[in-house]
């Protein structure tokens, strides 16, 4: 038997070097930090948290929490990672981004059938050069160094790419709070549920005036140089939908973010008793409080526009900056010409990748990547058949999905895509209450998932 070496420490790896050592096959995990960062990393342990500290809805009736159940019933690293370091933030699972990092450091240097590597790899025959027969899992994510994304580059035939951008972060300190207010929305949970005493939001309410000045500086706002992108002449960065900078959003029109991550709908000011204009939710980003993510503020601003225009929030205009938003290039490949719905690389028996390079999008997305993909090297290196998941299953529908595309588009029509019910095959019954439905979906997924995963055990 072979062992598995896989390249990129993110949560993709880690979750693949975890599965492949819980099959009882060696790995070797290669991380090129702390020798070497990417403009976006800024620690030095394993599954770094950089775009935000939000692993999505926790609610088994929704995509997000569907998918983190499917993962926690596979012995998910991440999840039992995510289930000691979480922090307040109503229906969804946020974590402190520190203590993730270390509690899955910790788990996957404690393995004994895993070798940590500290080095960057440049080349897929460097690696396969001091590897030999052992199975490949490549998942350095979406800010790949250039020396070895220009060899995937070769190696695919291209590759395509678009621009991810970070949130800012303040000091809780810093928020005047005789100008904001905690509170969830209609006092409840993002998915329904009831919300911790008093919200688990910093809300930071605007009027028709204040916000309407603040949409005026944040269109006008000075933009950070893009100097790595290759792109056409003339035309501006493609940006992802799901990670949209909060000033590109603007310049859609005089509403876009108030009917975004600005929308007011459920909240109430009780300095006024009523609705304001627009809302800044700030969220939680450590345990302790101490830190407020800016909900949806991904951005490009250079670091002083941030802390002008963004300023111009009353309960912000004294606030400290602890980390400011900040845009990287993120690449994935044309996964449908190339991977199969085992995250394998066709027409080569010993490659795998995993994680956003693949076209799933999302932490826990790329967890459950790198998850199937680990279990398949190791099944690869134990000469056994690939594991595919069933695509009534949500990681199975991802997978599905990034082997074959979307439906309709052709390739052109190809992006990333993160859990959502409509990567599902429909029930053979309609359901018209969406509760319902999604519950129904939910509970198929998991009944097909533990038919499937019985012969194997988590493998």
């Amino acid at each position: 038997m072979s062992g598995v070496t896989v390249v990129g420490g993110g949560l993709a790896g880690c979750e693949a070097a975890c599965a492949a050592a819980r099959a009882g096959v060696p790995v070797t995990l290669i991380e090129m930090k702390p020798d070497k960062h990417t403009p976006a990393h800024r620690g030095d342990g394993l599954a770094e948290l950089v775009c935000s500290n939000s692993l999505k809805a926790s609610r088994l009736e929704s995509a997000a929490g569907l998918l983190k159940e499917e993962l926690r019933r596979m012995g998910s690293v991440c999840m039992e990672a995510a289930g000691l370091c979480a922090v307040p933030a109503g229906g969804a699972l946020a974590v402190d981004r520190d203590r993730f990092s270390a509690a899955v450091t910790e788990r996957v240097l404690a393995h004994p059938l895993i070798a940590v590597e500290h080095r960057e790899i440049r080349s897929l025959a460097e690696l396969e050069s001091r590897t030999g027969e052992n199975v490949l899992v490549v998942a350095t994510g979406p800010l790949t160094s250039d020396e070895l994304a220009d060899d995937l580059r070769r190696l695919c035939g291209g590759a395509l790419s678009f621009f991810d951008a970070a949130a800012p972060i303040v000091a809780a300190d810093s928020v005047d709070r005789e100008l904001s207010f905690a509170a969830s929305r209609y006092g409840r949970d993002s998915e329904g549920g009831e919300a911790a005493a008093g919200g688990d939001y910093l809300n930071c309410p605007m009027n028709k005036e204040e916000y309407e000045a603040f949409h005026a500086a944040l269109i006008e706002a000075q933009t950070a140089p893009l100097h790595d992108f290759d792109r056409p002449v003339g035309e501006g960065p493609v940006v992802y939908e799901g990670c949209m900078p909060i000033e590109v959003m603007a310049k859609r029109g005089t509403d876009a973010i108030r009917f975004g991550p600005m929308k007011p709908v459920g909240l109430r000011d009780p300095r006024t008793g009523r609705r304001p204009w627009a809302v800044l939710q700030l969220r939680r980003e450590n345990a302790e409080g101490t830190m407020l993510n800016l909900v949806g503020f991904q951005t490009n601003l250079t670091f002083g526009e941030q802390k002008r225009v963004f300023g111009m929030i009353p309960a912000l205009h004294r606030a400290e900056f602890l980390r400011y938003g900040v845009m990287h290039r993120n690449t994935f490949l044309d996964s449908p010409r190339l991977l199969t719905a085992g995250y394998r690389f066709r027409g080569r028996e010993n490659l795998f990748f995993a994680g956003q390079m693949t076209g799933v999008e999302g932490y826990m997305e790329s967890a459950s990547s790198g998850l199937l993909a680990g279990i398949n090297a190791a099944r690869r290196a134990k000469g056994e058949e690939e594991l595919l998941l069933p695509a009534d299953t949500m990681a199975g529908a991802l997978a599905h999905y990034i082997s074959h595309g979307p439906a309709t588009g052709g390739k052109k029509g190809f992006q990333p895509m993160g859990a959502n019910f409509g990567v599902l095959p429909p029930l053979d019954t309609h359901i018209r209450d969406k509760r319902l439905r999604y519950a129904a979906l939910a509970e198929r997924a998991l009944r097909s998932l533990a038919d499937t995963l019985a012969p194997y055990g988590n493998n």
